[in-house]
Formats: C-alpha cells, structure tokens, sequence
C-alpha cells in the first residue's frame, strides 16, 4: 500500500501546497468505519481529489489530518492534500487559500475548517465543487453538510459535569468563567453556549466571560486577571479549547494561590497536553472532541456526493468528557490510532 503524505502550507497570504500522492482501499464506507480507522480495499473506478483547508495545525487539527490521511490511504482512489494557514487568526491567508483551492482544476471537493464563517460562504458561493464544512460550519447552498462536533451539547455536558463536580465538594451555587475563542467563531460561540446551559441547569452561575482568541497568552492574560478581580477564587474555570486550559492551569500554579488550586479546569479538545494534566491531578476534566473521526468522516462525505450518494445535512463526529475516572480508555484508544506520543 502507498502512504500518502500530507502537504502542510504554513506559507504566506496566496501560497498554496499542491502535492498529491497515490494511496489505496475502497471508495465507499459507513462511517462506523471512521472510529475504527479500518475500511475495505476496492474502487469504484473514478479518482477523486479532495483538499482539506484547516484552521491551523494544533493538537486538534493534527488528530483531523491523520484521520483525512487514514481515509485517503485506505482508499485507492482518494488524494487529499491537507492545507493550513499559520495561525487561527490568520484570516487573509486562509481566505487566499480558499480562493485559489477554489479556482483550481485539480480538486473535485474541498474541505473546510474556516476561521470565518461568513467569509467562507462568500468564497463558496459560485463554486461547482462539492463543498463540506469541517469543524466550524458556515451557511451556503453550496454546502453538502457539515462534519464536526455537536459543540452545544458537548460543552453542556462539560458544564453539566465541572457543576455536579463541584457539588460534590460542597460548593451548592458555583460560579463559573468562561475562556472563549475569538467573538463571533461560530464554534466557540456554541460550546460557550452550551457550556453556560450546563452550569445555570445545574444551579450554577457565569460571572464573567473572557474572549481569548482561543489564544494562550491572553488566555493567560485572562487568568491572571481573574484571580485579581476575584480574591475569593471562582468555582469552575471553563475553557473552549485545551490550548487556553493549559495556559489558565499554568497561571493558577505559579499564582500559589491555595483558593485557585481547588477550582475545577475544565478543557475542550482532548488534546495529549490537556489529557496528561487530568492525570498529573492538575486539571479536572476536558470536553474531548473525536477529531481523527471527524476528518475521517468529511471526507468519506466528499466523496460520497462526489459519487452521488445523499448525505445527512450535520455529521456529528462525537465528543466525551475525559476525567480521572474514564482517563485510560481514552488513552489507549489514541494509542491505537497513533495519536499519543510517548
């Protein structure tokens, strides 16, 4: 079997990566096959190129990739060319790939994490390729569906979880601040959504929200802040992605602050930097997102259009709450997929 090899743009504003590599399997699968990473080997005879457009290349976006490769490599007549921007606010970039993906012969479907929802609707819009919405969806007609996680009822469950858990240690009405992502990204938007849900059901309450840019530094920044506004500590500190659970867990530490050590961190993404604070006892939870299966599974809903097959409108890829308690499945199934460094 061939292995293909991904091409990474990490380039200036227009520059794109083009190269394509053969890989090999079947060209239609169920999607029980995107959680086990395995498929039948065959083709339909028609070859198909799909390009991926990410919003960058993080702990998240690198569990998507390998999950696109894995369908690639499985399937005879699939290339996929991975393409990210250089950071989640590189937004003229991603927008120049988009556009250039767009207007070139080479790709039958494109794939797309955008950095802005509406921007990426306009790009859409004249297009006759197949279009599928990765991660973050976008509204156009245009659209075939959007693979990603149900970030609102994900992020309840994390705030349904981070509330019961400090119940549990006596704390009957806890407080909550949230540490979102740039103002307007459709997806931090919704887990901040949900994460609020989770913790007023629960008879919990949001003081405060902070718009991070799902950034460390100022996710740091905001941390820092906090525990100066509110001497007396905060209940539950929610965070819509990992990177800025980390940098909050890291500020609490150096902080010494006694109050703050026992707040419950929640993260969201199930990244392995998240997930080994859970097991260091340093963080309480993380919203983990199934990211090998939702790259898998966007581009199995490319090619399926491609082949004229119909496809639901939303492809959840799932999503689980990591803790202490179900911290080893988690592990070992990363394992199995070639996701854990060790």
């Amino acid at each position: 079997m061939t292995m293909k090899k991904r091409l990474i743009s990490m380039t200036l504003a227009g520059v794109m990566c083009a190269g394509m590599l053969a890989g090999c399997g079947d060209s239609s699968s169920d999607n029980s096959s995107a959680a086990s990473g395995s498929g039948s080997t065959g083709s339909s005879g028609d070859a198909y190129k799909v390009c991926v457009i990410v919003k960058l290349t993080d702990g998240h976006f690198n569990k998507v990739i390998a999950g696109a490769e894995a369908y690639a490599e499985e399937h005879d007549n699939v290339t996929v060319d991975i393409q990210s921007p250089t950071s989640a606010t590189a937004y003229d970039e991603q927008n120049n790939m988009i556009e250039t993906t767009l207007g070139s012969p080479t790709y039958d479907a494109v794939v797309i994490a955008p950095q802005q929802s509406a921007a990426a609707a306009t790009k859409v819009a004249s297009t006759d390729k197949v279009i599928v919405a990765l991660d973050t969806d976008f509204d156009s007609d245009k659209k075939s569906t959007f693979v990603g996680t149900g970030n609102f009822d994900a992020a309840k469950a994390g705030g349904t979880a981070a509330a019961e858990a400090a119940k549990e240690a006596g704390i009957e009405h806890p407080t909550a601040v949230i540490l979102t992502g740039v103002q307007g990204d459709e997806t931090h938007d919704t887990r901040l959504e949900g994460y609020t849900e989770g913790i007023e059901e629960a008879g919990g309450e949001v003081v405060e929200v902070q718009y991070c840019d799902a950034l460390a530094d100022k996710a740091a920044n905001a941390m820092e802040a906090i525990i100066q506004k509110y001497p007396d500590g905060i209940d539950i500190i929610l965070n819509t992605c990992d990177d800025m659970a980390v940098a909050a867990v890291k500020v609490i530490q150096d902080s010494g602050s006694e109050i703050y050590a026992n707040s419950i961190v929640c993260g969201f993404d199930g990244n392995q930097a998240a997930i080994e604070l859970i097991e260091e006892g340093k963080l309480a939870m993380d919203v983990a997102q199934l990211g090998y299966d939702m790259g898998y599974k966007a581009v199995e809903a490319a090619v399926n259009v491609l082949e004229g097959n119909e496809v639901d409108t939303f492809i959840d890829s799932g999503s689980q709450v990591v803790s202490s308690e179900n911290i080893d499945d988690y592990i070992d199934d990363m394992k199995d997929k070639g996701l854990w460094e060790e």
